[in-house]
C-alpha cells in the first residue's frame, strides 16, 4: 500500500446524517426543563432562525479580518440567543448543546464506514479528521465509533483538523496546509495522503491542490466504502485521484 495517512471528513462521510428525530419537539421542551427551568421562548425553527442570523454576523466580522470561511463559537451563539445559558457551568452548558443539536438532525456510521476504518486500523495507516465542526461533533462521532466497537482512539490527535478549534473552516487552504506540515514532519508526503469526503468544494478540491489524493464517497464519485477498500488492495495508484 502506498497510501500512509488517511484524512477524513466526518459530515456526510463518516457519518450519515438524517432529519429531526421524531420527538424533536418533545426533546426540545425537555431541554429548557431539565437545564433551564424554564418553558423555551422560542420554537426550534425560530431558535434555528436567531442562531443563523448571529453566525452570519459573526462570519461578517470575521470576513472583515479577512478571514474568508471563518468558523463561529456555537456555545457563544447559542448563549446570545438563549442568554440564560449562561447560569449554567460548562459541562452542563456542554450537554445543553449536545441534546439540542440532537433536537435538529440524527446522526449514524454505517457499518461498511466501520469495516473501512477497522480494516486501515489493521494496515498500520494514520487516521486524521478533516471536518467543519463543533465541540458537540467529537461526541457524535465517538459514540457512533462505539455502536461498532470502536473508539475515538482510532485518530491520530495531530492530523485532526476540527475547525471550531481554530476559527476558520474547510475550504480554506491553512486547514489543509496544517495537516500537511504535520505530515510532512512524519516523512508522510502529498503522495501518500489520502483525503475521504462527500463534497468536491471542501473535501477533494482543496486537498488535490496540496497534491493530496483523494476519494469521494457516492453514487456521483469514486464510489463506496467497499470499492475504496478495493482500491488499496492492491489497484494501481491511478485508480485514486
Amino acid at each position: 500500500m502506498n497510501i500512509r495517512a488517511v484524512i477524513f471528513d466526518v459530515y456526510g462521510t463518516l457519518l450519515e446524517v438524517g432529519p429531526s428525530p421524531p420527538d424533536a419537539d418533545e426533546r426540545w421542551r425537555r431541554l429548557f426543563s431539565d437545564f433551564l427551568r424554564i418553558e423555551p421562548r422560542l420554537s426550534r425553527a425560530d431558535f434555528s432562525v436567531a442562531t443563523s442570523q448571529v453566525t452570519a454576523r459573526y462570519h461578517e466580522v470575521d470576513r472583515g479580518r479577512a478571514i474568508p470561511w471563518p468558523e463561529v463559537h456555537w456555545p457563544s451563539v447559542v448563549t446570545e440567543v438563549v442568554p440564560e445559558l449562561s447560569r449554567l457551568s460548562i459541562q452542563e452548558r456542554d450537554e445543553f448543546l449536545f441534546r439540542q443539536v440532537q433536537t435538529s438532525h440524527t446522526t449514524r456510521m454505517t457499518a461498511e464506514a466501520a469495516a473501512t476504518l477497522r480494516w486501515l486500523q489493521g494496515c498500520r495507516c494514520l487516521l486524521g479528521i478533516a471536518s467543519n465542526a463543533q465541540a458537540y461533533t467529537l461526541r457524535e462521532l465517538a459514540e457512533a465509533l462505539a455502536v461498532h466497537s470502536l473508539s475515538m482512539e482510532l485518530f491520530e490527535p495531530q492530523l485532526c483538523f476540527w475547525s471550531f478549534e481554530h476559527g476558520f473552516s474547510k475550504p480554506d487552504p491553512h486547514a489543509f496546509q496544517i495537516l500537511a506540515a504535520r505530515m510532512a514532519a512524519r516523512a508522510i508526503s502529498a503522495r501518500q495522503t489520502l483525503m475521504v469526503g462527500d463534497r468536491r468544494d471542501n473535501d477533494i478540491e482543496p486537498a488535490q491542490a496540496h497534491g493530496w489524493r483523494t476519494w469521494t464517497l457516492g453514487s456521483e464519485g469514486d464510489g463506496d466504502w467497499a470499492r475504496l477498500r478495493s482500491t488499496l488492495r492492491g489497484l494501481p495508484p491511478k485508480a485514486l485521484s
